[in-house]
């Protein structure tokens, strides 16, 4: 009966520091994994959960950026020629940019909670997140000129 309950029947992994296995490849997949708590550990967990979570916000924000670009949503008129033929392009580097996002949080995430494991972590932004970052704010900053030099255009 307990089978038919708990199909996946999760135990906590109780992950040593000496160990050389990645937790997260560790089965059952679904597990919670367990960690002495020396020092400041809960809270640096903690916040690495929620560093991932805001690179996860930051994913589906532009997400919905990209969806609303390429349906070309416009509340007062309709789009110009220009934006149309913009649309499609902006909003697949947006949409590239958002798994980008999505993929960077995780792996920083996967990696940071690998390191607690084996009491080697550091708390710092490698050149990955700084490059990812660099790029999605060009990005944004390109695309709100771009816009707005249409618009003014379309003014004239």
């Amino acid at each position: 009966m307990s089978r038919l309950l708990h199909p996946l029947s999760p135990h906590p992994i109780d992950l040593d520091p000496t160990s050389s296995t990645h937790p997260f490849l560790t089965a059952p997949f679904f597990s919670p994994l367990l960690f002495p708590n020396k020092s400041s550990d809960a809270r640096d967990h903690c916040a690495n959960e929620r560093t991932f979570l805001s690179w996860l916000r930051l994913s589906v924000y532009m997400a919905i950026v990209s969806v609303a670009i390429m349906i070309s949503f416009h509340l007062k008129n309709e789009p110009t020629h220009i934006e149309k033929q913009l649309a499609l392009p902006v909003g697949l580097l947006f949409w590239v940019l958002s798994f980008a996002c999505l993929a960077n949080g995780f792996a920083n995430y996967v990696k940071t909670v690998t390191k607690y494991g084996r009491r080697r972590a550091l708390v710092q932004s490698g050149w990955k997140t700084q490059i990812v970052f660099t790029v999605v704010s060009c990005a944004i900053v390109a695309v709100c000129v771009l816009l707005l030099s249409t618009n003014a255009k379309q003014r004239r």
